[in-house]
């Protein structure tokens, strides 16, 4: 304030000087034209030089006045310049970056982007808020709002070392020893590969599983009288576990491909070969049930044919054993056989150094935490190892064997229980022994490092397919309406939107009505990372739209219960009320949806401190003054139930569900 009084006495100042100059200037001229009468009048002359003096003094002040002044003007231009260069705002911007994410760049409002557009090519009536900008209309915005502009680069992280842990060089040939075989039984679905195991190891394995199919890999240690050892993986050879047996291949020296007499070859003994020809491992073909009255091996052997699988008895070098899992017959030639096959390979690992090894299976256990069966492959395992599978790493703190006995320590080919994991492992992640805990953290930082920008990469390629598909989108809208004047496209696009309202009203009734949702825990990784795969498969939505919630390993915890009771959606009560229809008084509930909807139609319940005080249907349920069937998240409602004695409280909780008993129909065969 005080600046703009000083600025104004001075341009007063001024004002008053400049008069005076010009009265002075006239005086002057009046000297001047005087001046030939000066010998006449000397007096007069002599004041008229006093005058002339003082004109002098007055008219120096007034240059001296206005140099201050002028110089003053032209400092404060150079500020304001000054103080506009550094006011202008820089806008960092990337290519296309939608209308909303231009403005909030900008610190201006959506209308500022739409006006800055107004009067160019582009097609204002189209864009949304999520439009995406070609790289040409942000730099006209910005440039019409005088802001300067900086192009966004995807910021490049410093090129870390890498960290990893990897599987050490080939040792010494004269370090390695002989090991046993690691064989894996596969087959169709009950081709009694189970049973066959059990003869084997004498366990009723098949009698703890549900249904009698096996759920997950086994991984067993059995001795045979002739003092030979063999590790068996028991592979499901269920239809729904084909990429747990894919991983079980992988591990293994030997298939025992169980193939039933009476039934010949099935799809998954198809997959089954396709999976040991992959891997390169041999296959020893066990033709099972040959017990049975209308048992035919010799057919079988003629259907593998057809998949390069030729038996010995057809001059290939694929060993046939027939055999009865049930009744034990020729099990011993089969066992033989095996060893055989193993002779033949000459399988040898160095126990020696840091251990290298493979999950088989992984679940969570009460008590003891994340679990793991592994099969050893090189190296010696002891207690207090300090080993990273994935993305997870484990002290040693406990092993055991496939009878859950304790162990010391766990050779190769041998199966291992293994306790002690920070995290659960993958089924058929790779383990590697490291020297210390700080070095397993490395790693395991490394990989995630790693995994973020494996991600980074295909959200980046996601994005831009995405713009891509938006620009060709409006580049074909732009056509469609190229022709027509503004008010032609807006007429033509409110009658579209008007006709499309009913449409995708009815699709949602009809999605809401028809969507399951589904929670998924089970007992062990792979089993269901297997579920998840038959989910994968799902082809009938138009019947049944599956909705999965949630899914993880583990028991059926209240959380998970809760979840799915709550999971149609629920409000709670923020304000109570009455109102008065006629004579009655009714109570009112005045509610906010914190999650799912709200749907007049359905069954509500009422809970208090956990605990569902009422069941029924409402008579009203309003959205301000109007009455609506349908309330989504996040809005206000009030709401009346069709029992007049229940008192609603503040904090109380509605939740709608729907109760159906209908029978199971679906098009959707999941194979099993």
């Amino acid at each position: 304030m005080n600046q703009k009084i000083l600025k104004l006495e001075n341009l007063l100042r001024f004002h008053t000087v400049c008069r005076q100059l010009h009265s002075l200037c006239q005086r002057r001229m009046l000297a001047q034209w005087r001046h030939v009468f000066s010998s006449a009048y000397p007096a007069w002359t002599a004041q008229l030089y006093a005058h002339s003096g003082q004109t002098d003094v007055l008219i120096r002040a007034a240059l001296s006045q206005q140099r201050l002044l002028a110089t003053k003007k032209e400092e404060r231009s150079q500020k304001s310049q000054l103080s506009s260069r550094k006011s202008k705002k820089e806008v960092e911007v990337w290519i296309g970056m939608t209308v909303e994410e231009l403005a909030r760049a900008m610190e201006k409002d959506i209308d500022f982007i739409y006006e800055s557009l107004m009067n160019t090519a582009v097609d204002i009536d189209s864009l949304e808020a999520d439009s995406h900008l070609d790289e040409v209309w942000i730099k006209e915005v910005i440039k019409k709002s005088g802001m300067k502009l900086k192009w966004s680069k995807l910021k490049q992280d410093k090129v870390r070392e890498n960290k990893d842990a990897v599987k050490r060089p080939q040792g010494d040939p004269a370090l390695l020893i002989p090991r046993s075989p690691v064989v894996a039984i596969m087959g169709h679905v009950d081709h009694g590969k189970t049973t066959l195991l059990d003869q084997l190891r004498k366990t009723q394995v098949a009698a703890m599983e549900v249904g009698g199919i096996t759920q997950h890999i086994g991984a067993f240690l059995v001795s045979l009288p002739s003092g030979e050892k063999i590790t068996f993986l028991d592979t499901p050879g269920h239809a729904a576990f084909s990429a747990m047996r894919a991983r079980g291949a992988q591990v293994t020296d030997i298939i025992i491909l169980v193939v039933a007499a009476d039934d010949g070859v099935m799809k998954q003994t198809v997959e089954s070969i396709q999976h040991a020809k992959d891997a390169q491992v041999p296959i020893v073909l066990a033709i099972n049930k040959c017990d049975k009255a209308e048992a035919d091996p010799e057919k079988a052997k003629k259907e593998l044919l057809a998949y390069d699988v030729v038996c010995e008895d057809y001059g290939g070098d694929v060993q046939a054993v027939h055999v009865s899992a049930l009744t034990g017959d020729n099990m011993m030639a089969l066992t033989e056989a095996t060893v055989a096959l193993a002779e033949m390979l000459e399988l040898k690992a160095d126990p020696t150094g840091p251990v290298e090894g493979t999950v088989i299976e992984s679940f969570t256990d009460k008590g003891r935490g994340p679990v793991t069966t592994a099969i050893i492959q090189r190296g010696t395992l002891k207690k207090g190892s300090i080993l990273v599978a994935g993305k997870s790493w484990a002290k040693v703190r406990l092993m055991f064997d496939e009878n859950g006995k304790t162990i010391n320590e766990a050779c190769p080919s041998m199966p291992v229980g293994i306790i002690g994991w920070r995290d659960l492992p993958s089924a058929g992640d790779e383990i590697l022994e490291v020297e210390s805990e700080a070095r397993a953290r490395e790693v395991v930082d490394w990989r995630k490092y790693e995994q973020e920008q494996e991600k980074s990469k295909e959200d980046l390629k996601l994005i831009e397919e995405k713009r891509k598909e938006h620009q060709e989108a409006h580049q074909k809208a732009r056509e469609k309406y190229g022709t027509l004047s503004w008010k032609e496209r807006s007429f033509i696009k409110y009658k579209e939107k008007k006709q499309q309202q009913p449409l995708k009203l009815k699709e949602k009734v009809e999605r809401d009505s028809d969507v399951l949702p589904i929670i998924i825990k089970g007992d062990v990784d792979g089993s269901l990372e297997a579920i998840l795969n038959i989910m994968d498969t799902y082809d009938a939505s138009h019947e049944c739209e599956l909705e999965l919630v949630h899914f993880g390993v583990g028991d059926i915890s209240e959380n998970d219960v809760n979840l799915a009771e709550t999971f149609n959606g629920e409000a709670s009560i923020l304000a109570t009320f009455s109102i008065t229809e006629g004579k009655k008084k009714i109570p009112v509930a005045g509610c906010r949806v914190q999650k799912g909807q709200l749907e007049k139609q359905k069954k509500f319940k009422l809970i208090r401190n956990g605990h569902v005080i009422w069941k029924g249907s409402l008579i009203s349920l309003k959205h301000h003054k109007d009455d609506i069937s349908v309330i989504k998240t996040g809005m206000d409602c009030g709401l009346s139930l069709d029992e007049e004695k229940i008192e609603f409280k503040v904090g109380d909780g509605i939740v709608c569900y729907e109760e159906k008993e209908v029978p199971a129909k679906t098009s959707w065969d999941p194979g099993f």
